[in-house]
């Protein structure tokens, strides 16, 4: 069965970010704003569109199928990849947003998330090529010189290079400061590395000639813990003298078996004197690699909207066309028409909107953020993105999961079957919630860096753009908002509270991620509910918004409650 509705999905984000209060802004702000006009997003939404359904959907099949396999210490990757990899990069698809003094088209980063959406729910995995492309680009354009930039971003855009990152150990996955690679200096002022990593996805291929891994590595007399890693490229060639390419010390161990996204290859990396160069200052590489680790959270958050929207929309496509049960005497119905479908199917519905509503809401206002002159205007709308990050993260790569679970429930033994995409989205789905820090790494994030270290600024930003929105929208339809805003609020003073007992809060950190997600979609929930026009796609967001308004407020006092459960479950567990 095919995977359909592409342009349908691309007419819904189109609305989508017309509805963003900052996408007028930023259009205002902007040197082009021509790049704006409806039409000409358009004419890109439903030309990714296209792409996604037409070109990677068939190339995800067989990579699914097949897999990528080890020959001769390299990764091969299957046939139609590297067709659709060529198509990708001729069409400019690699390099929308990225910058134009490269060879990139300089649009937007928004334009780029929300094309790919579509990409990543025909084939997820090709978009793990071109995703740590762009978050490698933007590490380079903040720590390194401009030779290293014209260097490698340009093969990036050209689409010939790749990047890959390089962070977990054996010993060393979330706990980083842990890692054991070692970099030890060269004369020539360059570096050598030795160690191991794991968890590389595309640590190598053969869609690209050349492939740079940024990775984290500990000098001689560095201090103990994260404080002593430095960040290094570390290409997996180099030239030799007659300027042709040598193997420079990156081996591939051996691909993972993994449950699902079997057409990307996860790989087990050796360096052993590999040279790199240190990229920015030598301790200082954690901090410098999270601007690329935060923006792989990002595609994260981005893949679970695709995939948890391609899996209703085929759930509901199903739906109409199965016919079980109904009056005996007379024709089956369809199964659309059983109360159980409709809810499952409403729940996914706004799920996805909701979600989709609160991504557009972050690549936005990243977007705007360069423009703003205002110091306060600036400074509150960073906030709000970083408090932002943790929670899409986690709760958009549980929905991809989730959803494609619920899908599964209304295909039944259909949906078990390869015939159709749940499966494996189910399957590939299950990674998310673990890579880049899983849901629970997200929620101490929350807890330690968002409530704790910055002092809530995160929290008191959110406070006052969502107030500031609902306040304009019908107070009966803003209610059930604002009481989650006041659950959240109160809970975080708890959370404040229990400073001083760390493991106290920590038990409780997860429910309170579960109830910022709420009252962060409870806000977008609204603002779809408020949209105005009699078109198809509105009247459905406005629909699937007071929808999720329905229920949210009675959803968030259970979070709320479970937030001081956690003392509680702590005692019990000490108990077994």
């Amino acid at each position: 069965m095919n995977d359909t509705g592409y342009i349908k999905q691309a007419e819904l984000i189109l609305r989508h970010i017309e509805a963003v209060p900052a996408y007028a802004q930023l259009r205002e702000y902007h040197a082009d704003p021509e790049m704006f006009e409806r039409d000409a997003l358009a004419m890109i939404l439903e030309s990714a569109a296209r792409f996604a359904e037409e070109v990677l959907y068939p190339a995800n099949r067989q990579g699914d199928a097949l897999g990528c396999r080890l020959e001769n210490g390299r990764v091969v990757t299957p046939d139609r990849y590297k067709g659709a990899w060529k198509q990708l990069v001729a069409q400019g698809w690699n390099a929308i947003d990225q910058p134009v003094e490269f060879g990139g088209q300089g649009l937007p980063s928004f334009v780029n998330v929300a094309c790919r959406e579509l990409f990543d729910r025909a084939c997820m995995a090709i978009g793990m090529v071109t995703g740590p492309q762009r978050a490698a680009a933007l590490v380079l354009l903040e720590y390194t010189s401009a030779e290293t930039c014209e260097e490698w971003i340009t093969k990036f855009v050209e689409g010939t290079w790749s990047a890959s990152i390089g962070i977990s150990e054996p010993d060393a996955g979330s706990d980083v400061g842990r890692i054991r690679t070692r970099a030890t200096p060269i004369e020539d002022g360059s570096w050598r590395i030795d160690g191991e990593k794991m968890w590389t996805s595309f640590g190598d291929n053969d869609l690209v000639e050349r492939i740079g891994c940024l990775l984290l590595a500990r000098t001689p007399d560095a201090p103990s813990g994260s404080a002593g890693l430095s960040l290094f490229l570390v290409p997996n060639t180099l030239r030799d003298e007659q300027g042709s390419w040598k193997p420079n010390g990156v081996f591939v161990r051996r691909i993972e078996e993994k449950l699902g996204l079997h057409g990307s290859p996860t790989c087990v990396m050796g360096f052993e004197g590999a040279r790199a160069e240190l990229i920015g200052t030598i301790n200082r590489g954690l901090p410098q690699l999270f601007v690329m680790i935060q923006n792989m959270r990002t595609l994260v958050a981005i893949e679970g909207v695709g995939i948890a929207f391609g899996a209703s929309q085929v759930a509901h496509a199903y739906a109409l066309e199965r016919r079980q049960g109904g009056d005996p005497k007379k024709p089956a119905v369809a199964i659309a028409e059983h109360a159980e479908i409709q809810r499952l199917l409403l729940n996914m519905h706004s799920r996805v909107e909701v979600l989709r509503a609160l991504v557009l809401e972050l690549a936005i206002r990243l977007d705007l953020l360069p423009y703003m002159g205002d110091e306060h205007e600036r400074s509150q709308s960073h906030e709000l993105t970083q408090w932002l990050l943790p929670i899409l993260k986690a709760t958009c790569s549980e929905a991809a999961f989730e959803v494609s679970s619920d899908a599964m429930q209304v295909l039944g033994g259909a949906g078990y079957t390869t015939e159709w995409p749940v499966e494996q989205w189910l399957r590939d789905s299950r990674m998310m919630s673990i890579a880049e820090g899983a849901t629970g790494i997200q929620a101490l994030d929350l807890l330690h860096r968002r409530i704790w270290r910055s002092k809530s600024a995160g929290l008191i930003s959110f406070l006052e753009v969502s107030r500031k929105e609902l306040q304009q929208a019908d107070p009966l339809l803003a209610a059930p908002a604002f009481s989650v805003l006041l659950q959240l609020e109160s809970a975080a003073v708890r959370l404040q509270d229990w400073q001083e007992t760390p493991r106290e809060a920590e038990a409780g950190a997860t429910a309170f991620l579960q109830l910022a997600t709420l009252a962060a979609t409870g806000w977008m929930a609204v603002r779809l509910a408020s949209l105005q026009g009699d078109d198809p796609n509105t009247q459905r967001l406005i629909a699937l918004g007071c929808y999720w308004l329905s229920d949210v407020e009675a959803r968030a006092q259970r979070q709320s409650a479970e937030v001081s459960r956690g003392v509680s479950r702590l005692a019990l567990f000490e108990s077994l």
